[in-house]
């Protein structure tokens, strides 16, 4: 697979609590020469990057991140002070809790009430497949289609686990056709960044991809 068809569909990522801005320039930077999807980062530096790139590369935030139980107005409103920053898209995380409830229409619900805080940008709905039963996934992945949510992603990148090919299977078995597919947390090599994208995957969240590819440029190949 060509390397620019795997960069542009990475959203190269940085959301450690330490983040500095320079840290952020960096990857605004390499996001740009390198041609990615957008650079997701952390809320509070999402005004800066987006004044820094100049509409070079689109921004990206989380928000009810890494946990997800933060109320449905907590998430609106983080949704909707994240768009007018000039955030172009917003990955949000569900109650996890809620679902091992099966709060099924509540989880409806809050998706879509974080949807129309959007304003119409793009929502990513991360359900942390490390946590779920299989049978679980299959029910968020019905949920989420049923959101006008735009992609349903695997991890938050922050508990137990990041994306498996077997959860990326999972969305691309049971996700409505108009739902696309972002996998998430331990994405180390370009053969992971591969196997993801032909499993289904359009949106893959790393770090580690970027600085593969800086590493050999740095080695001459």
């Amino acid at each position: 697979m060509d390397i620019k068809e795997i960069l542009s569909k990475v959203d190269h990522t940085l959301l450690s609590q330490s983040a500095t801005w320079d840290e952020i320039k960096a990857i605004c930077d390499d996001g740009i020469k390198y041609g990615c999807a957008s650079v997701c980062i952390p809320a509070s530096y999402v005004k800066q990057a987006v004044e820094y790139v100049q509409g070079k590369l689109p921004i990206c935030t989380v928000i009810g991140f890494p946990n997800g139980y933060s109320t449905t107005a907590a998430k609106c409103f983080e949704a909707n002070d994240a768009v007018k920053n000039g955030a172009e898209e917003i990955d949000m995380v569900i109650n996890i809790g809620a679902l091992k409830d099966k709060k099924y229409d509540f989880l409806l619900e809050e998706i879509k009430a974080v949807k129309e805080a959007c304003e119409g940008k793009l929502l990513k709905v991360i359900i942390e497949t490390c946590l779920l039963t299989d049978e679980e996934k299959v029910k968020m992945c019905e949920i989420v289609s049923a959101s006008g949510a735009d992609y349903i992603k695997t991890s938050t990148g922050f508990s137990t686990g990041g994306a498996t090919r077997e959860d990326v299977k999972i969305f691309a078995e049971n996700v409505a056709p108009h739902l696309k597919i972002k996998a998430a947390g331990g994405i180390a090599s370009l053969e992971d960044a591969e196997d993801f994208i032909k499993l289904g995957a359009s949106r893959l969240g790393t770090s580690r991809i970027v600085k593969i590819i800086k590493n050999e440029e740095a080695q001459g190949y």
